[in-house]
């Protein structure tokens, strides 16, 4: 199930106009290293596993849409954020990745 979303959000920044090849290179990066973080974390919290990954799927959403409305962005960055409230001790470097995918996206619309 977390590889399915991983890689719809992969196929969406692959297909975005909205990405240049560096940015797009770069979230590829951060998918990466999250899939493994989030395949970590889902042995012994799945629910919160399948959190992250569906907030990261929805801000990917937002923030690659043709027409975007920087109300729903803000709102799926934030869901996205507090997906991973909580980790940071145990699971820094998940905080770490999310914080970069969620920066990234962000600065999208810039």
């Amino acid at each position: 199930m977390l590889d399915d979303i991983i890689g719809k959000i992969e196929a969406r920044i692959q297909t975005a106009d909205a990405i240049n090849g560096e940015r797009r290179r770069e979230l590829l990066q951060l998918l990466g290293t999250l899939k493994s973080e989030v395949a970590e974390l889902s042995k012994t919290h799945g629910e919160q596993a399948q959190s992250i990954a569906g907030f990261t799927e929805l801000s990917a959403h937002e923030a690659t849409r043709t027409e975007q409305n920087p109300h729903l962005l803000k709102l799926s960055l934030e869901g996205l954020g507090s997906s991973v409230a909580g980790f940071e001790e145990s699971h820094p470097r998940l905080v770490q990745i999310v914080n970069a995918i969620s920066n990234t996206l962000s600065n999208l619309g810039i």
